[in-house]
């Protein structure tokens, strides 16, 4: 999915770019589309069904949030607890985004959504 981020100011549009170059080199079976105003991976065609994670964008940061974060090993600490099973963590620069980090992330989401 190419998603739009053209009005948010780098360095937030260069860390949203990266971050989505990980998410679909690590979940090339998700569909990415727009949900509830922010783009989300997931299984199947319809967005929200079986979401895996999203990018939400604000004034100085970005969340990048898993939908069961919460059962996703984080040896780094960086995933935060949310609502429900989410973790989520905050960005402000590319330099943010581990590719390694977020990929296993990513790798061990998708695992429990087809388990």
């Amino acid at each position: 999915m190419t998603v739009n981020l053209a009005a948010l100011d780098d360095p937030l549009r260069e860390t949203a770019d990266q971050l989505c170059a990980v998410i679909e080199s690590a979940l090339p079976e998700a569909t990415g589309a727009m949900w509830h105003g922010h783009p989300v991976w997931g299984l199947g065609e319809r967005p929200g069904a079986q979401p895996i994670c999203l990018l939400k964008p604000y004034a100085s940061y970005l969340t990048f949030g898993l939908w069961r974060g919460q059962d996703v090993p984080d040896p780094s600490g960086r995933l935060v607890p949310g609502a429900r099973r989410m973790a989520s963590v905050k960005l402000r620069a590319a330099a943010d985004v581990d590719p390694e980090l977020f990929t296993g992330w990513l790798r061990r989401a998708y695992e429990l959504e087809t388990r």
